[in-house]
């Protein structure tokens, strides 16, 4: 017999669920069903997935599976439903529905994610929709079979029977059988499945638990006592419902009727009238064309321009009319134009940037005929993909733009995709780790042993590092659930910035529901269900460095007189100072190339050109790692640099146009697929193909597939199968994260930009690059260290001078900079505004005088004191300090004038390095002395080097460094190898850290604040590193920071034997000094957690 499964919950149902799809509709092929209905809980987040899930088993496997998408109603009076629309319009019903219980959601008390459903509601939208009631243990109340009855009748009626395995289930489904036909409704058989095989029921209760956030052992009846709720063959299935045939036969029924597929959305683009009496392509057309015009309107062309752009723009011109993609230009160009309007930098990328129309239209920055990129990269009439046109604005004013959005075409209309939140490797432990009960420090100490997005989770050897014992049954459970749970989905969140528009309301098309952030709405598809199905996006996204240039640009105009734009002249031409510059790889705070691994790249690749910058961008990827194509270019870049007239061997003319410019080697995506056309006569269709197995998720197989058919082809086209065999593997490096090129040159134009900037005006682009924080790979404290190497005056924060933002004072050619308020910890922005109105009246006299006039708390003036940005006033931070706790808690009106007269006391002055510690705890820099400075003595006691004296050691000599750590990165590509930057008072240290040598020493590198460092010194070219043998922790060090220099304060009996202080009114005597500083407990207030930088760990 015949029978599919109809009641299946994936993990898409977040924390109800133990399999993903893949395994669920796997499984049911395997067994011989014909279709599975996946019903999760008022969501189709897992539906497209479910759907991609049948095409894969069919093209793997050989095995057809239907997907039967459906719904599990929950509604607010506790009953429960099965719904499966039978066609387009049921399923646009659905979506209806289950938008409205979720708009009732208030995300403001935490309700985001919940939908509220009542029977009336399903009765509004029941029409197409075939049912089932799921009863309760006891079978279903008299109220819901009457709604059933009322509102599906018998046609579409059904009331679930499920074999729970438990006493009594024989005679619970005589009951629920008998409830159906006196109600009229038609009993369904259904396994209530959870999971795809029996071994997943621990996980399961472990998801459930972590759901209640409750431990395992206090779940009660809420765990699956048996294995039984997996899928089971049609034979099994057939065993247990034999005395029920009508229930086995109305499952064979719904399958055949509810025939409806999410390949039937049928998607409408909002219609675009940006020229009254013109059509959208008509609009398109005359837009492009004027743009192109005023391109050419200046010399040489004076108005004519050149045939290469009108035939390029004549031919995507047509190709978009034939796809019918002139609406989706129009609404980016509008966007865009709007950005401009409000004087929003933003920039378009990625494939986009291969298409002429964006580029006359200002949509995208890279010319694509100078750069010879390929349009089919972006549009290919062999591929029904729309166009994905991706724009980045100012991160902090991208909100104006979205909001632009969704005034403009409704939130009926327009919505944000949604992300899928996983579980990660330490997220997993933590969360398994508590439901099995274990100890919240083991759980902690477990996850800081885990690296980014591992897939293994905590190893036994991280295990015995801790001293854990492996043989601890829990715990040895909990690692291995650990591993099962990552990856699982665990809720969904908002995309960045990626927008579904429609010309119908969106909700016939998905569900969507209220953000978290006001004004907000998502769709439940990720972007790449939008994408399987065909919709089209528009991506608004937020980049820290066009807020950073902007700021740039705004200070520039504002103190320099100096007007540009990233289009101006200057950052266009190849400026030999700037490529200087970034050839020494001083680029910190830069774009792109400002990586660990992009300065240790820069002396070698010695950029000289915008290309340059371009083909840098893109060689510090694992792609082009991973394909080994690095080396080989380095190699030929510097046999070019010694012979400007050396000639690379190539294959064959077509091969040698592809790769002239890149020395031979293929470093970008556009490049593979112009090699597969040329050299292996692959159609454009079949290149896009080989495209999308480098850079989507959906071609698991990767660029293999691809490898016999590309060497076929060169073989056949005469050239070299060596040659050949070493560009297919350089082609295959792109699964791993390749670039295109258009990406590289868009993100190329920023980067050098920045660098520009950097390199000519120092000052303006620190305090651009403060004011932008947080962005970037850098700290606060490394930018201005880095600008007071660069000879620009850092001033402190000071009540009578210093703004929010970190502003330029003074005149000249190089301006010195007052760090703003935004940088003390926890000051709000609003009490920091009442203080700048309060003093643009006239400046501050004193403590008590600044907090009347600005009416701000007491704690907010202590912000501001532990700052120590009171000195204006002539007081320290102690004094400061001193003077705002003898305030009163509020102002006394008619006491005001009356001057306070305290006896003055004078305060022990705290320690250099005390001031250091309190720096850091109140701003996260100094502008005084490294901490490493104090601790010198010490550190050179033990034979440490400073970091800047690495310039000077040979090649291979044996050292050990020490610095406080700022960033740790493992990159994909780098086969676990760790690199650890340190820095102290002279400089940075860069480190390489074998993955053996990490693993045995983990814990340290994971947990440390400062470190030293035994190893070798490695240098190649301008590059300097220490291969790490051993690192120690020299965290504890930084607790001396505080008290080195302390004075030594007299104790009770010195008078004895060094004479006496003078009494009051003798001559000599002062005011006592008082010391009100008082070493606190260790709660995260030491001076080694004051020190210890927030670093930034890459992977």
């Amino acid at each position: 017999m015949t029978y599919s499964e109809l009641q299946t919950t994936t993990n898409f149902c977040f924390l109800r669920g133990a399999s993903s799809p893949e395994e669920l509709f796997s499984t049911a092929a395997t067994m011989g069903m014909p279709a599975l209905g996946v019903t999760d809980r008022n969501s189709v987040a897992g539906l497209v997935r479910s759907l991609y899930a049948t095409g894969e088993i069919k093209r793997d496997q050989g095995l057809d599976i239907r997907l039967v998408a459906g719904c599990r109603l929950d509604l607010v009076t506790g009953s429960s439903l099965l719904v499966w629309p039978e066609d387009l319009a049921a399923w646009s019903r659905l979506t209806r529905l289950l938008s409205r219980g979720n708009a009732r959601a208030d995300t403001k008390h935490g309700e985001k994610g919940q939908c509220f459903l009542y029977w009336q509601d399903v009765a509004d939208f029941a029409e197409g929709l075939v049912a089932s009631l799921v009863p309760g243990p006891d079978g279903a109340s008299e109220s819901e079979l009457n709604w059933m009855a009322d509102i599906f009748g018998h046609d579409r009626g059904h009331l679930c029977l499920t074999h729970h395995r438990r006493p009594g289930d024989a005679w619970r489904l005589q009951k629920i059988e008998a409830q159906a036909r006196r109600f009229g409704l038609t009993p369904l058989a259904t396994g209530d499945v959870l999971y795809h095989r029996p071994d997943r029921r621990v996980l399961q209760n472990v998801v459930t638990a972590i759901r209640e956030k409750r431990t395992i052992d206090s779940l009660g009846l809420l765990r699956e006592r048996s294995a039984d709720r997996c899928l089971h063959p049609p034979e099994e299935m057939a065993r247990r419902f034999a005395k029920h045939p009508q229930a086995l036969a109305a499952v064979e029924a719904i399958v055949e009727r509810c025939t409806f597929s999410l390949r039937e959305i049928r998607y409408q683009y909002p219609e675009e009238i940006v020229i009254s009496g013109k059509s959208p392509q008509a609009a398109l057309d005359f837009l492009a064309r004027r743009a192109l015009d005023r391109l050419f309107a200046g010399p040489p062309f004076d108005g004519v321009p050149d045939q290469r752009y009108l035939n390029l723009l004549d031919h995507e011109l047509r190709l978009v009319e034939q796809m019918g993609y002139a609406p989706y230009f129009l609404t980016v160009n509008s966007i865009v134009s709007f950005a401009r309007s409000q004087g929003i930098l933003c920039q378009g990328r990625g494939s986009a940037a291969n298409s002429v129309i964006c580029f006359v239209l200002g949509i995208t920055s890279i010319d694509p005929i100078e750069h010879q990129l390929l349009f089919e990269r972006f549009i290919s009439e062999n591929r029904s993909e729309p166009p994905d046109i991706d724009i980045d604005f100012e991160h902090e004013r991208r909100e104006e733009v979205i909001q632009w959005i969704y005034r403009t075409y409704g939130h009926r209309h327009a919505a944000l995709t949604a992300v899928v939140s996983r579980f990660r490797a330490r997220g997993a432990v933590r969360e398994v780790g508590k439901a099995l009960g274990l100890p919240e420090d083991m759980t902690a100490a477990l996850a800081g042993q885990v690296w980014g997005w591992s897939e293994e989770g905590v190893a036994d050897k991280h295990v015995d590092a801790l001293n854990l014992d492996r043989g601890d049954p829990r715990l040895a459970l909990t690692l291995e659930l650990a591993r099962e749970l990552i990856g699982t989905p665990r809720h969904l969140s908002q995309h960045p910035g990626g927008f579904v528009l429609t010309r119908d309301p969106l909700h016939n098309l998905v569900p969507i529901q209220p953000a978290a952030m006001p004004n907000r709405w998502v769709v439940e598809w990720e972007k790449e269900d939008i994408e399987e199905l065909g919709l089209m996006k528009v991506d608004i996204l937020g980049l820290g460095m066009l807020g950073c240039m902007r700021r740039a640009f705004d200070l520039l105009a504002e103190h320099k007189g100096i007007e540009l734009t990233l289009a101006s002249n200057e950052l266009q031409t190849d400026d030999p100072q700037t490529f200087a510059m970034i050839q020494k790889a001083d680029t910190l705070g830069t774009f792109q190339i400002e990586s660990r691994a992009q300065m240790a790249m820069l002396p070698r690749m010695l950029p000289e050109t915008f290309y340059d910058i371009a083909i840098q961008v893109a060689i510090v990827r694992p792609g082009p790692i991973q394909g080994d194509m690095v080396h080989p270019y380095l190699k030929r870049r510097e046999q070019r640099r010694r012979n400007p007239n050396i000639e690379f061997e190539y294959p064959s003319p077509k091969l040698k146009a592809v790769l002239e410019k890149t020395l031979g080697v293929p470093l970008f995506q556009e490049q593979a697929m112009k090699v597969a056309i040329e050299g292996a006569g692959f159609s454009p269709a079949r290149a896009d193909e080989l495209r999308k197995a480098m850079a989507t998720f959906k071609y698991t197989q990767g660029v293999g597939q691809f490898k016999e058919e590309l060497m076929t082809g060169m073989a056949r086209n005469g050239i070299n199968p060596e040659f050949a065999d070493k560009l297919v593997k350089q082609i295959e490096g792109f699964g791993s994260y390749g670039f295109p090129e258009s990406h590289a040159a868009s993100f190329a134009k920023i980067a050098y930009a920045s660098s520009w900037m950097k390199c000519h005006h120092p000052d303006v682009f620190c305090a651009a690059l403060l004011n932008a924080q947080p962005m970037g790979f850098y700290a606060p404290a490394q930018i201005v260290r880095d600008a007071r190497d660069h000879d620009v005056e850092i001033r402190p924060v000071c009540v009578n001078d210093s703004d929010w933002d970190t502003r330029l004072v003074g005149e000249g050619s190089q301006l010195p900079l007052r760090l703003g308020m935004k940088i003390v910890h926890g000051l709000a922005e609003v009490d920091a505004a009442r203080i700048l109105t309060a003093r643009a009246e006239r400046p501050f006299k004193s403590v008590e005088d600044m907090w009347r006039r600005s009416g701000v708390p007491l704690a907010t003036l202590e912000k501001l004191a532990k700052a120590d940005s009171f000195q204006s006033l002539g007081l320290n931070r102690r004094q400061a300090l001193w003077a705002i706790r003898g305030l009163g808690e509020s102002p006394l009106p008619l006491l005001e004038a009356i001057e306070r007269r305290e006896e003055p006391v004078a305060l022990v002055p705290l320690t250099a390095g005390r001031e250091v510690v309190e720096d850091y705890r109140a701003t996260q820099l100094t502008l005084r002395q490294h901490p490493l400075f104090f601790l010198r003595d010490e550190l050179a006691r033990r034979r440490i080097v400073r970091c800047g004296d690495l310039q000077s050691i040979k090649d291979g000599r044996k050292v050990e460094v020490a610095g406080i750590i700022l960033v740790r990165q493992k990159p994909g590509s780098a086969k676990g190898v760790l690199f650890i930057t340190i820095e102290d008072e002279t400089g940075v240290a860069n480190i390489i850290l074998w993955p053996d040598r990490f693993e045995a020493q983990r814990t340290v590198v994971m947990s440390s604040a400062m470190i030293s460092v035994k190893g070798t010194v490695q240098r190649e070219a301008e590059v300097i590193h220490v291969i790490a043998d051993r690192i120690e922790d020299h965290t504890d060090l930084l607790r001396a920071v505080g008290d080195i220099d302390l004075p030594r304060l007299t104790s009770p009996g010195d008078g004895a034997t060094g004479g006496g202080a003078p009494d009051r009114g003798e001559p000599g005597w002062k005011p006592k000094a008082t010391n009100h500083y008082h070493p606190p407990f260790r709660t995260g207030c030491d001076p080694e957690d004051a020190l210890r930088q927030p670093s930034r760990d890459f992977h």
